[in-house]
C-alpha cells in the first residue's frame, strides 16, 4: 500500500519561484530514494476561517500564500528510510536556506483510504 507524506505551510508570495526551484532541486534525491511523485500546490482560493482554516493553521501573514503538498511513496518503510538518508545527504547541506518559515510548517504521514481517478 502506498504511503503519503503530507505538508501544509505558508510561503512568502515573493518567494514562489525560489520555492519551486527548491522542490525541483531536491527532487532527484527523493526520487533516488524511492519517492514516486511530488505535488506542490500553490494556494489560489484559500479562505480565512472563523474557527479553523488552512491560513489559520499555518499562521499565514498578509504577504504569504498557503502551500498544500504531498509526496507519494511505495510504502511507509521506504519513506522512513528515505528521509533518514536524505537528511544525511551532503547535497542537502549545499541547498540554500528554505524560502519559508519551517517553524510554521505542518507535516504528517498518511495511508490512502480511497483513490479514484478518471480511469475508474
Amino acid at each position: 500500500m502506498s504511503y503519503i507524506s503530507g505538508f501544509l505551510l505558508a510561503v512568502p508570495t515573493a518567494n514562489k519561484a525560489a520555492y519551486k526551484k527548491m522542490t525541483e532541486d531536491t527532487w532527484p534525491m527523493f526520487k533516488e530514494h524511492g519517492c514516486l511523485n511530488v505535488r506542490e500546490n500553490w494556494g489560489v482560493d484559500v479562505a480565512d476561517g472563523k474557527v479553523t482554516s488552512f491560513p489559520m493553521a499555518v499562521k499565514k501573514k498578509d504577504d504569504e500564500t498557503v502551500v498544500f503538498s504531498w509526496m507519494e511513496w511505495p510504502d511507509k518503510a521506504t519513506c522512513d528510510a528515505a528521509w533518514e538518508k536524505i537528511m544525511a545527504d551532503p547535497r542537502m547541506a549545499e541547498m540554500p536556506e528554505m524560502p519559508f518559515d519551517g517553524m510554521r510548517m505542518m507535516w504528517g504521514g498518511f495511508e490512502p483510504l480511497v483513490t479514484i481517478d478518471s480511469t475508474d
